[in-house]
């Protein structure tokens, strides 16, 4: 029996040296890596310039959204990875209508904000995160902190007077997401520096916030009333306001993988 073997194509001439250099030097690099082989497969399947020029500069623009958006996922600081997609709304308590306008991003580019408020284990920090990094692949900059995280961001600041410097620099972001507020009470100058960054943020940017407290209770874990009512009356101008209710997905799932072991 006879056995055929594929004769292996042969490999894409090299850019000429002055090409390739002059495309370094315009930090072309994806042009640069795949030119040789556009540029064969356009001499074989005679392709018109403007296919050549399109198919090179369709991949360098598809190569520097990539490393763009992997760069603001990475500023982001998100803890982990959750997407919308992997979000089950149908058993959740936002309504899909809700889902689909936070979805949309429409409120970040208007710079309004959300705010979700429920018991843990409801769903808000997966929705939160889900839309800090669906925000991302729009081309929008995030960033993600825990309130107590945030917190102890800003109080470096009072050390040296950079509070201002630093608020200045999260503003950079679209969207500030910041989650479990009320986890752990805030003294008066925590307090005082969140206040100043919801004011700062207050039509500018957008805040997406999420606490287990409902708004009245809020006292509880900020001392002074009135920097508190401060805090809710700029955050919840031009809001959206989702209520989370029912089972703790984390007991569900652990109460199922106890079944499934059983």
């Amino acid at each position: 029996m006879t056995t055929t073997t594929q004769a292996t194509p042969p490999a894409a001439p090299a850019l000429p040296a002055d090409l390739d250099a002059a495309l370094r030097r315009l930090k072309l690099g994806t042009i640069r890596r795949t030119a040789p082989d556009v540029l064969s497969r356009a001499k074989i399947q005679c392709w018109t310039p403007e296919e050549v020029l399109r198919t090179l500069i369709e991949a360098e623009i598809a190569a520097r959204d990539a490393s763009n958006a992997a760069a603001r996922l990475k500023a982001a600081a998100f803890p982990v990875a959750k997407t919308l997609d992997t979000f089950d709304v149908a058993v959740s308590s936002i309504p899909a209508a809700t889902f689909s306008y936070l979805s949309s991003l429409e409120w970040v580019r208007t710079h309004a904000n959300l705010a979700m408020i429920g018991p843990p284990g409801t769903g808000k920090s997966h929705t939160l995160i889900g839309l800090g990094i669906a925000a991302v692949h729009a081309g929008l900059k995030v960033r993600y902190f825990t309130a107590t995280d945030l917190i102890d961001t800003l109080y470096r600041g009072l050390a040296d007077n950079t509070v201002g410097k630093i608020i200045d620099t999260l503003l950079r972001a679209d969207l500030i997401v910041l989650d479990e507020i009320g986890f752990a009470p805030l003294d008066d100058s925590g307090t005082q520096l969140l206040f100043r960054l919801v004011a700062a943020a207050c039509e500018r940017q957008s805040l997406a916030v999420a606490s287990h407290w409902p708004f009245e209770q809020w006292g509880r874990f900020l001392p002074e009333h009135t920097t508190a009512v401060s805090i809710l009356d700029r955050l919840l101008h031009h809001a959206t306001i989702v209520i989370t209710d029912g089972e703790s997905y984390r007991m569900r799932d652990a109460r199922q993988q106890r079944k499934d072991q059983n």
